[in-house]
């Protein structure tokens, strides 16, 4: 769809590009931007004119770039020791997008529009990631990336804030994953997503997602029970009501979810 209020274009190359002007949108995939009319944007910002690696590995994890698409992270050589790394393509199945989506739409973009079905952002509160924020008065903080959505497509970011990337320590990617989702259409957007990860000493992270307003991460030292996961999945607060389903058969079927991810994990 045409932004039609859209009279300026810029493309970044430095950090002093990055101040954006009151109507100004960060323009990386773009392919929710050019969704919807969002007649409140009257320019946009390129950012693919700052050259960031998309996806940089090293000893401590990965950082996943502003600018990395799907596809990018689906690319990824397998990496000895990452038993976590299947839940990236098991998240970008999960979303209500194509696979020729992915190669325009971005990690941290899906993160940031943050909707509750947001399955990339899923991946990455599984992970415990970490979003290294630049924010619009020119500082830096780094806050977990579960901590970002307030609620179902909203964001603890400010005008001009931007993520500049995403990073998942080493240990998380060593650890076993799981994901289950359910939709009450075949080919419709998720009405509840439930992952988790595993780790060797039994530590174990369960987050429901799509199902609540905002991710909800259910931690143990020791692998759950599948109706310890399934109790505790239903008891969290946060589930909704929309036209993808009622708040009572959302509870429901993320304990489903939850027990079987459980069951997977242990």
């Amino acid at each position: 769809m045409d932004l039609m209020t859209v009279t300026g274009y810029r493309r970044a190359t430095t950090r002093a590009d990055l101040a954006l002007a009151p109507g100004e949108r960060f323009l990386a995939g773009g392919t929710w931007l050019f969704s919807e009319p969002n007649r409140d944007v009257t320019g946009l910002v390129d950012l693919q004119g700052m050259g960031w690696p998309r996806l940089e590995v090293s000893r401590d994890g990965l950082a996943i770039g502003a600018t990395c698409t799907i596809a990018d992270l689906l690319a990824l050589p397998p990496h000895v020791g990452w038993a976590a790394q299947p839940l990236f393509a098991e998240a970008a199945n999960a979303l209500l997008a194509s696979f020729k989506i992915w190669n325009e739409a971005t990690v941290v973009g899906n993160i940031c529009r943050s909707y509750a079905a947001a399955a990339m952002l899923a991946a990455c509160v599984t992970l415990d990631a970490a979003a290294v924020i630049w924010t619009a008065d020119g500082e830096e903080r780094i806050v977990p990336v579960a901590s970002l959505p307030t609620g179902n497509g909203t964001t603890t970011l400010g005008h001009g804030d931007l993520v500049r990337e995403v990073r998942i320590g080493a240990d998380a990617l060593r650890a076993r994953t799981a994901l289950r989702k359910v939709a009450l259409a075949e080919l419709g957007r998720s009405g509840a997503v439930v992952t988790g990860r595993v780790h060797e000493d039994g530590r174990t992270v369960i987050v429901v997602t799509a199902a609540t307003l905002t991710p909800t991460v259910l931690r143990y030292d020791a692998p759950p029970t599948p109706t310890e996961a399934r109790d505790d999945a239903r008891a969290a607060d946060g589930f909704y009501t929309d036209a993808l389903g009622a708040e009572d058969w959302r509870r429901h079927v993320a304990g489903v979810l939850a027990a079987e991810v459980a069951e997977e994990l242990a």
